[in-house]
């Protein structure tokens, strides 16, 4: 049975936290200046590269269990996907608040193909990120039906930025 008054709340707590996170994004060049420079996040990279991998192997599960019908296993494999994302934002952030940007160093066609993925990973992680939240909402408080409308096109948006992040990180290895 759908908890809508839960549901209201949850969902405004999720507002909140996408507003959070877009601040602490968008402020990471500015909260660099006042990091010592002797702090060395440099290992951070293959562990918040690893997380995103991770929540597409839980992503990938989560779907094979809902298509099997087996409710339980997909807010199992969900609720890992959600705290291994939380882990990745606290990595990345970290990451770039205390560490140099990594250029990419690659020429000709292969250039634009990075580009291409970077770009599209970060604007389609920064619109998706309400979305994943709220349609999380929607399923824990037993909203089914508007859980299952947004998880249809919330799905392949996080599972696309979920597998481009390992990538990204694979392309930008040989200039860390």
């Amino acid at each position: 049975m759908a908890d809508l008054e839960k549901g209201k709340k949850l969902s405004r707590v999720a507002w909140v936290l996408t507003f959070i996170v877009y601040a602490l994004v968008l402020s990471m060049g500015k909260l660099k200046e006042f990091m010592p420079d002797d702090l060395d996040f440099s290992f951070l990279p293959p562990f918040h590269s690893t997380m995103n991998a991770l929540v597409a192997l839980c992503l990938i599960a989560a779907l094979v269990f809902i298509k099997k019908k087996d409710v339980k296993n997909h807010q199992r494999s969900i609720n890992v996907a959600m705290v291994l994302s939380v882990f990745f934002l606290l990595s990345y952030v970290t990451y770039h608040i205390t560490m140099d940007h990594t250029s990419f160093g690659g020429e000709g066609a292969i250039r634009y193909v990075y580009f291409f993925i970077l770009n599209t990973h970060i604007i389609l992680a920064g619109i998706s990120l309400p979305f994943i939240l709220q349609t999380f909402v929607r399923g824990y408080t037993g909203q089914v039906e508007k859980h299952r409308k947004m998880a249809k096109w919330v799905f392949p948006i996080w599972l696309y930025v979920a597998i481009t992040g390992p990538v990204i990180y694979l392309m930008l290895l040989p200039y860390y």
